[in-house]
C-alpha cells in the first residue's frame, strides 16, 4: 500500500528558527528534509548568519527553488548571480548572499543547511 505524507510549514513545521532578519521553517517528508526560507529586505548572510556559523562565507550547498523576491549570491571567486521568483538554484560552498530590493525573498530548500552549525 501506498504512502502519503503531507506537512503544512506554518502548522506542522519539525523545527523553526529565527536568526537575524529571516525564518526558517523545516518539515521532514518521506525521510527527507525541506526547507522555507523567509529572508527579510536587508537580510545578508556575512552580517546576519555568519556571527552564529563562524566561517568566513557559507559553507553549505543549496538547491531550491525562489518564489518570491530576489537574492544575490557572489562566490568567494566573485562569481556571481542574481536569482528570482521562478527560478531554481544549485549553490556550491564558499559564498555570500543577501535580498536584493525591499521585497522579503522566500526559497524553498531541498539540500543545505542553512545558518546552523556543523
Amino acid at each position: 500500500m501506498a504512502s502519503i505524507e503531507a506537512k503544512d510549514f506554518a502548522t506542522a513545521a519539525d523545527e523553526v528558527m529565527t536568526p537575524n532578519n529571516a525564518k526558517v521553517e523545516m518539515v521532514n517528508v518521506g525521510g527527507q528534509r525541506i526547507m522555507k526560507l523567509t529572508a527579510q529586505p536587508g537580510w545578508k548572510w556575512s552580517t546576519d548568519i555568519k556571527p552564529m556559523v563562524g566561517t568566513e562565507s557559507c559553507e553549505a550547498k543549496h538547491i531550491g527553488v525562489i518564489v518570491e523576491g530576489e537574492i544575490t549570491c557572489r562566490h568567494d571567486d566573485g562569481t556571481e548571480i542574481t536569482y528570482s521568483a521562478g527560478s531554481a538554484y544549485a549553490i556550491e560552498p564558499g559564498h555570500d548572499a543577501w535580498v536584493e530590493g525591499d521585497t522579503p525573498a522566500v526559497a524553498y530548500e531541498f539540500h543545505g543547511v542553512w545558518g546552523e552549525k556543523g
